[in-house]
């Protein structure tokens, strides 16, 4: 059975604009219902003109950036951009040493990057204030052999263009072309990431 992500703590929810918008309307609406049914329709036939132009709603999709475009720095210093991995499929792992999920999936992320590399890129995000000697003696540990990053040198601000992150760990599955096919939060294996990318084993 798999282990349900772990939230971060700090993490902030927000309102939507639509839940919003539905409090306003029964805030105006509890007091009409004291009032007589003319009166009430005087109030819709103001407000009629705000709700039927002919305009198309436009529904903001939250986090998802059109286009993948990105630049981080592994633990060697090596750079990586959405270019390296045109051609293949890649996937984002967002993991830390304390996350006892993230820890459970890794050996499966390894195995599969073993077998897969010609057409699979793995970037694993660690997100955590820890210090290059501790991943380094990790990664020995794990036998990771695909590229850490760690959250500092300047990734910061490239780890928000994958989303806010509301769970660890957290995977993103794109195709060869950038498109995003798949998020994932909690802990997953071979199985989940062989429904997305055809495998070479």
């Amino acid at each position: 059975m798999k282990n349900t992500p772990i939230i971060p703590t700090g993490h902030k929810f927000s309102l939507s604009k639509s839940i919003t918008q539905l409090g306003l309307v029964l805030l105006l609406f509890l007091p009409v219902q004291a009032c007589n049914a003319s009166v009430f329709d005087d109030i819709l036939d103001y407000f009629r003109p705000l709700w039927t132009t002919n305009e198309v709603a436009v529904v903001e999709q939250i986090d998802v950036s059109p286009t993948l475009a990105f630049k981080l720095i592994d633990i060697n210093g090596n750079i990586h951009t959405q270019k390296d991995s045109n051609g293949k499929y890649l996937i984002i792992n967002f993991w830390a040493t304390w996350c006892t999920p993230c820890l459970k999936e890794i050996p499966d992320f390894v195995e599969f990057y073993a077998n897969n590399s010609d057409s699979v890129e793995i970037l694993g995000l660690n997100y955590e204030p820890v210090n290059i000697e501790a991943i380094n003696a990790f990664s020995e540990r794990f036998n990771i052999d695909y590229p850490i990053i760690l959250y500092g040198g300047g990734n910061e601000a490239e780890y928000a263009k994958f989303g806010n992150l509301v769970g660890m760990p957290t995977t993103l599955i794109y195709s060869p072309d950038g498109e995003l096919l798949h998020t994932f939060i909690g802990e997953i294996g071979i199985k989940e990431l062989a429904k997305f990318i055809p495998t070479d084993v």
